[in-house]
């Protein structure tokens, strides 16, 4: 899961509106304003691609992606 956590990171970081000084696994992504909701979408495309796992738009809510860690808990979820 590392290799996977890595690019879930990876992807998350190129899609920030900013980054926080003190940014980690547990950091609110989106209940902190560092993705907007437009860019969520480019996010799952890109987690999907990155991990080769579909993540269902219909069955994810923004909460799903408001961290890494939880990030890693939604594609282990569909995988």
């Amino acid at each position: 899961m590392s290799e996977e956590l890595e690019a879930i990171r990876e992807t998350v970081s190129r899609h920030l509106r900013r980054k926080p000084k003190n940014f980690d696994d547990t950091t609110a992504i989106v209940s902190g304003g560092l993705i907007d909701s437009m860019s969520l979408i480019d996010v799952i495309l890109d987690l999907e691609a990155a991990t080769g796992v579909r993540i269902p738009a219909s069955e994810v809510q923004p909460d799903d992606f408001d961290s890494i860690a939880i990030i890693a808990a939604t594609v282990a979820r569909f995988r």
